[in-house]
Protein backbone atom coordinates (compact mmCIF):
# COMPACT_ATOMS: atom_id res chain seq x y z
CA UNK A 1 0.00 0.00 0.00
CA UNK A 2 1.53 3.72 -0.70
CA UNK A 3 1.34 6.45 2.17
CA UNK A 4 -1.15 8.00 0.00
CA UNK A 5 -4.19 5.86 -0.34
CA UNK A 6 -7.14 7.34 -0.76
CA UNK A 7 -5.98 10.69 -0.53
CA UNK A 8 -6.01 13.86 -2.67
CA UNK A 9 -3.38 16.30 -3.27
CA UNK A 10 -4.00 19.60 -5.34
CA UNK A 11 -0.55 20.60 -7.21
CA UNK A 12 -0.26 24.07 -8.97
CA UNK A 13 1.56 24.67 -11.97
CA UNK A 14 1.00 21.07 -12.62
CA UNK A 15 1.75 21.62 -16.63
CA UNK A 16 5.25 20.81 -17.04
CA UNK A 17 8.69 20.81 -14.88
CA UNK A 18 8.71 20.13 -10.96
CA UNK A 19 4.71 20.39 -10.85
CA UNK A 20 4.45 17.48 -13.17
CA UNK A 21 7.48 15.66 -10.88
CA UNK A 22 5.29 16.26 -7.85
CA UNK A 23 1.82 14.87 -9.45
CA UNK A 24 4.07 12.06 -10.51
CA UNK A 25 5.57 11.14 -7.54
CA UNK A 26 2.39 11.75 -5.44
CA UNK A 27 0.04 9.43 -7.36
CA UNK A 28 2.71 6.39 -6.96
CA UNK A 29 2.38 6.68 -3.49
CA UNK A 30 -1.00 6.58 -4.30
CA UNK A 31 -2.67 10.02 -4.19
CA UNK A 32 -5.72 10.81 -6.61
CA UNK A 33 -4.73 13.61 -7.94
CA UNK A 34 -5.96 17.55 -9.31
CA UNK A 35 -3.42 19.11 -11.16
CA UNK A 36 -4.27 22.60 -12.74
CA UNK A 37 -2.07 25.09 -14.75
CA UNK A 38 -2.81 28.40 -15.70
CA UNK A 39 -2.07 28.57 -19.33
CA UNK A 40 -0.24 24.94 -20.29
CA UNK A 41 -3.15 22.70 -20.53
CA UNK A 42 -1.08 21.03 -23.73
CA UNK A 43 1.28 20.10 -21.05
CA UNK A 44 -1.49 19.72 -18.40
CA UNK A 45 -2.70 16.78 -20.33
CA UNK A 46 0.30 14.86 -20.64
CA UNK A 47 0.75 15.13 -17.05
CA UNK A 48 -2.60 13.77 -16.74
CA UNK A 49 -2.20 10.45 -18.49
CA UNK A 50 1.22 10.06 -16.86
CA UNK A 51 -1.01 10.02 -13.06
CA UNK A 52 -3.84 8.52 -15.01
CA UNK A 53 -1.33 5.36 -16.44
CA UNK A 54 -0.07 5.17 -12.59
CA UNK A 55 -3.34 3.94 -12.12
CA UNK A 56 -4.92 6.76 -9.86
CA UNK A 57 -7.58 9.43 -10.91
CA UNK A 58 -6.86 12.73 -11.99
CA UNK A 59 -9.09 16.57 -12.29
CA UNK A 60 -7.06 18.59 -14.13
CA UNK A 61 -8.04 22.44 -14.28
CA UNK A 62 -7.29 25.72 -15.70
CA UNK A 63 -6.26 28.02 -12.81
CA UNK A 64 -4.78 31.28 -12.09
CA UNK A 65 -3.35 31.27 -8.47
CA UNK A 66 -3.25 34.58 -8.27
CA UNK A 67 -7.41 35.31 -8.91
CA UNK A 68 -9.30 33.97 -5.99
CA UNK A 69 -12.27 33.02 -8.19
CA UNK A 70 -10.48 30.26 -9.74
CA UNK A 71 -8.96 29.11 -6.55
CA UNK A 72 -12.44 28.36 -4.79
CA UNK A 73 -13.64 26.88 -7.92
CA UNK A 74 -10.17 24.68 -7.41
CA UNK A 75 -11.16 23.69 -4.55
CA UNK A 76 -15.17 22.96 -5.34
CA UNK A 77 -14.38 21.16 -7.84
CA UNK A 78 -11.93 18.99 -6.37
CA UNK A 79 -14.46 18.23 -3.58
CA UNK A 80 -17.17 17.99 -5.61
CA UNK A 81 -14.72 14.99 -7.62
CA UNK A 82 -12.76 13.27 -4.41
CA UNK A 83 -15.03 14.53 -1.32
CA UNK A 84 -11.74 15.95 0.49
CA UNK A 85 -8.26 17.36 -0.20
CA UNK A 86 -5.75 16.39 1.77
CA UNK A 87 -2.55 17.70 0.54
CA UNK A 88 -1.86 21.21 -1.31
CA UNK A 89 1.61 22.13 -3.25
CA UNK A 90 1.74 25.39 -4.10
CA UNK A 91 4.21 25.08 -6.56
CA UNK A 92 3.22 27.71 -9.72
CA UNK A 93 5.41 30.17 -9.61
CA UNK A 94 6.29 33.11 -12.15
CA UNK A 95 9.81 32.26 -13.30
CA UNK A 96 9.31 30.69 -16.99
CA UNK A 97 10.93 33.39 -19.57
CA UNK A 98 12.21 35.95 -16.68
CA UNK A 99 14.77 38.00 -17.75
CA UNK A 100 17.18 39.13 -15.26
CA UNK A 101 17.10 42.99 -14.79
CA UNK A 102 18.74 45.79 -12.50
CA UNK A 103 16.41 46.56 -9.69
CA UNK A 104 15.66 50.16 -11.40
CA UNK A 105 14.65 48.40 -14.49
CA UNK A 106 11.97 46.37 -13.67
CA UNK A 107 8.66 47.54 -14.35
CA UNK A 108 5.98 47.93 -11.71
CA UNK A 109 3.77 45.96 -13.69
CA UNK A 110 6.27 43.07 -13.85
CA UNK A 111 6.94 43.29 -9.97
CA UNK A 112 3.28 43.38 -9.12
CA UNK A 113 2.77 39.96 -11.23
CA UNK A 114 5.63 38.72 -9.26
CA UNK A 115 3.89 39.17 -6.32
CA UNK A 116 0.65 38.25 -7.19
CA UNK A 117 1.29 34.80 -8.41
CA UNK A 118 4.35 33.60 -6.17
CA UNK A 119 3.19 34.98 -2.76
CA UNK A 120 -0.41 36.12 -3.38
CA UNK A 121 -1.11 32.45 -4.75
CA UNK A 122 0.26 30.21 -2.20
CA UNK A 123 -1.92 32.59 -0.03
CA UNK A 124 -5.01 32.14 -2.10
CA UNK A 125 -4.73 28.47 -2.82
CA UNK A 126 -4.35 28.05 1.31
CA UNK A 127 -7.49 30.27 2.02
CA UNK A 128 -9.42 27.60 -1.20
CA UNK A 129 -8.09 24.60 0.64
CA UNK A 130 -8.50 25.35 4.63
CA UNK A 131 -12.26 24.74 4.98
CA UNK A 132 -11.66 21.02 3.66
CA UNK A 133 -8.24 20.38 5.60
CA UNK A 134 -10.09 21.82 8.86
CA UNK A 135 -13.51 19.67 8.38
CA UNK A 136 -10.99 16.49 7.85
CA UNK A 137 -9.00 18.11 10.82
CA UNK A 138 -5.55 17.17 9.24
CA UNK A 139 -3.67 18.67 6.56
CA UNK A 140 -0.01 19.48 4.87
CA UNK A 141 0.72 22.43 2.62
CA UNK A 142 3.70 22.52 0.87
CA UNK A 143 4.96 25.67 -0.89
CA UNK A 144 7.89 26.00 -2.84
CA UNK A 145 10.48 29.01 -2.18
CA UNK A 146 13.93 29.07 -3.41
CA UNK A 147 17.83 29.35 -2.59
CA UNK A 148 18.43 32.37 -3.60
CA UNK A 149 16.42 33.73 -0.97
CA UNK A 150 19.45 32.73 1.04
CA UNK A 151 22.29 33.54 -1.48
CA UNK A 152 20.48 36.62 -3.56
CA UNK A 153 20.94 36.07 -7.27
CA UNK A 154 21.90 39.60 -9.64
CA UNK A 155 19.03 41.31 -11.70
CA UNK A 156 16.09 38.80 -10.04
CA UNK A 157 15.37 41.45 -7.36
CA UNK A 158 11.34 40.83 -7.78
CA UNK A 159 11.71 37.00 -7.69
CA UNK A 160 13.74 36.98 -5.10
CA UNK A 161 12.12 39.25 -2.68
CA UNK A 162 8.82 36.92 -3.43
CA UNK A 163 10.37 34.21 -2.50
CA UNK A 164 11.23 35.23 0.98
CA UNK A 165 7.75 36.57 1.08
CA UNK A 166 6.84 32.75 1.08
CA UNK A 167 9.09 31.61 3.60
CA UNK A 168 7.32 34.95 5.80
CA UNK A 169 3.86 33.35 4.39
CA UNK A 170 4.70 29.55 5.46
CA UNK A 171 5.97 30.38 8.83
CA UNK A 172 3.00 32.71 9.49
CA UNK A 173 0.38 29.67 8.21
CA UNK A 174 2.34 27.65 10.45
CA UNK A 175 0.95 29.22 13.39
CA UNK A 176 -2.25 29.93 12.45
CA UNK A 177 -3.39 26.60 10.78
CA UNK A 178 -1.78 24.75 13.50
CA UNK A 179 -4.29 24.24 15.95
CA UNK A 180 -6.17 22.41 13.13
CA UNK A 181 -3.95 19.93 12.79
CA UNK A 182 -2.56 21.61 9.73
CA UNK A 183 1.21 21.46 8.85
CA UNK A 184 2.46 24.22 6.62
CA UNK A 185 6.21 24.02 5.57
CA UNK A 186 8.56 25.13 2.50
CA UNK A 187 10.71 23.68 0.21
CA UNK A 188 13.93 25.46 -1.22
CA UNK A 189 15.33 23.91 -4.85
CA UNK A 190 18.54 25.36 -6.17
CA UNK A 191 18.66 26.48 -9.79
CA UNK A 192 17.08 22.81 -11.32
CA UNK A 193 16.77 21.43 -14.98
CA UNK A 194 13.55 22.14 -16.36
CA UNK A 195 11.95 24.07 -18.84
CA UNK A 196 11.47 27.17 -16.85
CA UNK A 197 15.34 27.26 -16.31
CA UNK A 198 15.80 26.82 -19.62
CA UNK A 199 14.45 30.08 -20.62
CA UNK A 200 16.47 31.77 -18.18
CA UNK A 201 19.90 30.41 -18.36
CA UNK A 202 22.30 27.77 -20.18
CA UNK A 203 21.75 24.51 -17.76
CA UNK A 204 24.74 23.21 -19.29
CA UNK A 205 27.09 26.21 -18.06
CA UNK A 206 25.76 26.26 -14.69
CA UNK A 207 29.29 26.17 -12.44
CA UNK A 208 28.47 23.12 -10.05
CA UNK A 209 31.99 23.90 -8.43
CA UNK A 210 29.93 25.19 -4.91
CA UNK A 211 27.64 22.68 -4.89
CA UNK A 212 29.11 19.74 -3.14
CA UNK A 213 27.47 17.10 -4.18
CA UNK A 214 28.98 18.60 -7.58
CA UNK A 215 26.07 17.93 -10.32
CA UNK A 216 22.60 20.05 -11.95
CA UNK A 217 19.91 19.57 -9.85
CA UNK A 218 16.70 17.68 -11.46
CA UNK A 219 13.13 17.29 -10.49
CA UNK A 220 13.45 14.20 -9.09
CA UNK A 221 15.58 15.48 -6.56
CA UNK A 222 12.76 16.97 -5.25
CA UNK A 223 10.32 15.11 -5.34
CA UNK A 224 11.45 12.80 -2.18
CA UNK A 225 11.13 15.89 0.38
CA UNK A 226 7.90 17.21 -0.80
CA UNK A 227 6.57 13.52 -0.58
CA UNK A 228 7.98 13.40 3.18
CA UNK A 229 6.01 16.97 3.85
CA UNK A 230 2.74 15.77 2.56
CA UNK A 231 3.00 12.56 4.35
CA UNK A 232 2.23 11.57 7.83
CA UNK A 233 5.87 11.04 8.34
CA UNK A 234 6.07 14.98 8.99
CA UNK A 235 3.05 15.20 11.33
CA UNK A 236 5.38 17.26 14.16
CA UNK A 237 7.33 19.17 11.58
CA UNK A 238 5.75 22.54 10.57
CA UNK A 239 6.59 26.45 10.00
CA UNK A 240 10.49 24.81 8.29
CA UNK A 241 11.99 25.64 5.22
CA UNK A 242 13.57 22.69 3.84
CA UNK A 243 17.19 23.38 1.06
CA UNK A 244 17.35 21.09 -1.39
CA UNK A 245 20.56 22.54 -3.26
CA UNK A 246 23.14 19.82 -3.10
CA UNK A 247 24.57 21.79 -0.49
CA UNK A 248 25.38 24.84 -2.16
CA UNK A 249 23.92 27.23 1.11
CA UNK A 250 23.72 25.60 4.02
CA UNK A 251 21.36 27.43 6.89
Amino acid sequence: MGRFDGRVAVVTGAGKGLGRAFCTRLAQEGANIVAVTRADIEGLERTGNQVRALGREVLLGRVDVSNEGDTLRMAREALEKFGRIDILVNNAACYYGVTRKAFSEISIEDWDRMMAVNVKGPWLCTRAVFPAMKELGKGKIVNLTSEVFFTGSHGFVHYVSSKGGVIGLTRALAVELGPYGICVNAVAPGYTDTEASRTIADVTKYDTSRTPLNRLETPEDLVGVVAFLGSDDSDFITGQTIMVDGGRAMH
